[in-house]
């Protein structure tokens, strides 16, 4: 059996899924999902992150948490936390950056959440030096202060996909036709979570919604505004959604998302007005959200870039060039990422980030 015979199996007995459903069997299912069956990242793999493109990005998302630390009295001992660590790549170069800052190492507790096994395994690899540990849930994160790093986690959690009709909302679905998945639309209904969009959208509208995401900050914001630290959650998005971002990559090339369920990875824009005002509902203050290439510019990537150029030549220095120019610049990464801090009011916002 495959996953496709799976899905098709469930929607004969079951009927038409959410997409919402149709993400968590994908990238999760135990047999056949494909974070539980796979090494996704690099250049063999589906997609790269940011930290596999430079090892730049960790080194100053790490400073930015530990000038957090010291800001906060360096509170000791307190939980460094990723979200979805991937390789452990990022963890392991925000490590080795704040070596250096006395005291910061020693206090930090290592806890990752990771769904996936195969990642697991990389990931203690990686960090083998370390003594990291895992979590099953984010409520499991230790009540302790928090400095915690979310890079392109929040786009892989399940959202669902509504369409504006009249003054209600037709939910897009999944279905089938024979062997083939096919999309379709729900009934009319109306949907509490979107009455504030009635006012800013028309019909023919989708508008995203990712239940999911809003009980994991809502921890995080908690852990933060209760017990000091700072979260940076950085990934593709913007404030307010609107319209159809579903997207599947399969081999570094965009693919249809009904195609190849198991074997393709699946995300969505993330929406970063709702985990704003969750954050606040839950006693913690939020930054501005801001472009990661400015970012990490006021961080100090250029200097850091040079910095490492002094030492490079011929291809190598050509590769760093690229990767400067991937992670800031505008028609890159540097603007269709974003990042949003986490802080306790009235500490500072982190390094890099305004209130």
């Amino acid at each position: 059996m495959t996953l496709m015979d799976h899905l098709l199996e469930r929607i004969a007995l079951d009927g038409p899924i959410s997409v919402a459903d149709f993400m968590t069997e994908c990238l999760l299912h135990p047999t056949f999902g494909y974070y539980t069956t796979r090494d996704p990242l690099g250049t063999q793999g589906d997609f790269i992150t940011a930290p596999e493109i430079s090892q730049m990005f960790g080194e100053l998302i790490g400073l930015s948490l530990a000038q957090s630390w010291l800001d906060q009295g360096r509170p000791d001992p307190f939980v460094l936390a990723e979200l979805g660590p991937g390789r452990g790549t990022l963890m392991a170069d925000m490590l080795r950056a704040t070596a250096g800052v006395p005291g910061f190492t020693d206090a930090a507790q290592i806890v990752l959440f990771e769904a996936s096994p195969t990642l697991r395994d990389i990931q203690a690899q990686t960090l083998s030096g370390y003594q990291p540990r895992w979590v099953d849930s984010v409520a499991d994160l230790p009540e302790a202060p928090l400095f915690l790093v979310a890079n392109e986690f929040f786009d892989a959690l399940p959202i669902r996909q509504f369409l504006r009709d009249g003054t209600g909302w037709r939910e897009r679905l999944i279905g089938a036709d024979g062997n083939t998945l096919t999309w379709g639309l729900g009934p009319q209904s109306d949907q509490v979570a979107l009455m504030d969009r009635l006012d800013d959208t028309k019909d023919g509208d989708l508008v995203e919604l990712c239940a999911a995401a809003i009980p994991i900050i809502a921890v995080i914001a908690r852990r933060i505004g209760t017990h000091a630290g700072a979260g940076l959650i950085v990934d593709y998005g913007d404030w307010h959604s609107l319209g159809d971002t579903f997207q599947a990559l399969h081999g570094h090339t965009h693919t249809d998302p009904l195609d190849k369920p198991g074997q393709a990875d699946l995300t969505a824009h993330v929406d970063f007005e709702p985990l704003a005002i969750a954050a606040r509902a839950a006693g913690c203050a939020h930054t501005r959200l801001t472009p990661q290439g400015i970012f990490l510019e006021r961080l100090g990537i250029a200097t850091r870039a040079q910095s490492l150029a002094a030492t490079l030549g011929g291809s190598k220095l050509e590769e760093l060039v690229a990767a400067h120019r991937r992670l800031t610049h505008p028609d890159e990464m540097g603007n269709l990422f974003k990042v949003l801090g986490l802080y306790p009011s009235p500490s500072s916002p982190p390094p890099g980030l305004e209130p």
